[in-house]
């Protein structure tokens, strides 16, 4: 059976996306995306007219599962339940290695491409205001959140293993359960990378 324009975008999506988070916007060909999905380069362009269209459709298709994750994990929450919520989500989300990548591909491709950059920056600006909106938190709360959720996209590109003392303190500063307590509450358990993120990294034990 023949297959739809609509769902071969699918497959060029999932196919780029693949390619662009290994070997980022410029060692990615078009040939070697069009060969994964077994159709032709003009069929290809036909679909997406540019190798910057497809790339931009693998890079929206991240921001998008970011922000339907967030927006499932924080319903009917607000506030730093909320944000605790997003919080477990991101860290489901940053199991998929090649969904990690890509965003990081995306910052790097974006630095030296004016158009790539306008785009990214405003999908990073949707992002903020998102979660903004859904824990009704001051923006040095939804700062330290985004700030955390990137730096933890690097640790994990690095493979920087579970042991190391930063995840201790990355994760002991996150907003929400991550924070130290008060008063005369008990010290808990120190947070380990396991307890946020459902994957074992390059070098971790397992």
């Amino acid at each position: 059976m023949r297959k739809s324009a609509e769902e071969r975008r699918t497959e060029v999506v999932r196919a780029a996306l693949r390619s662009f988070s290994r070997y980022g916007f410029h060692g990615t060909s078009t040939d070697s995306i069009a060969r994964a999905i077994g159709v032709s380069q003009p069929y290809l362009f036909r679909l997406y007219p540019t190798k910057r269209d497809i790339f931009l459709a693998a890079g929206r298709s991240c921001f998008e599962r970011t922000s339907l994750a967030f927006n499932a994990a924080a319903e009917g929450l607000t506030g730093e339940e909320a944000l605790n919520a997003m919080r477990r989500a991101y860290g489901e989300l940053a199991g998929d290695r090649e969904l990690l990548l890509m965003q990081l591909q995306l910052y790097v491709a974006s630095s030296s491409d004016e158009e790539l950059r306008d785009e990214v920056t405003r999908w990073w600006d949707d992002l903020w205001l998102l979660v903004a909106q859904l824990t009704s938190l001051p923006p040095e709360d939804i700062n330290q959140f985004m700030s955390c959720g990137m730096l933890i996209n690097v640790m994990v590109a690095l493979g920087i293993s579970d042991g190391h003392q930063g995840w201790d303190v990355l994760l002991a500063n996150l907003p929400g359960d991550g924070a130290a307590p008060s008063g005369d509450e008990p010290s808990p358990e120190p947070l380990r990378l396991s307890a946020a993120l459902p994957f074992p990294f390059a070098g971790s034990p397992r």
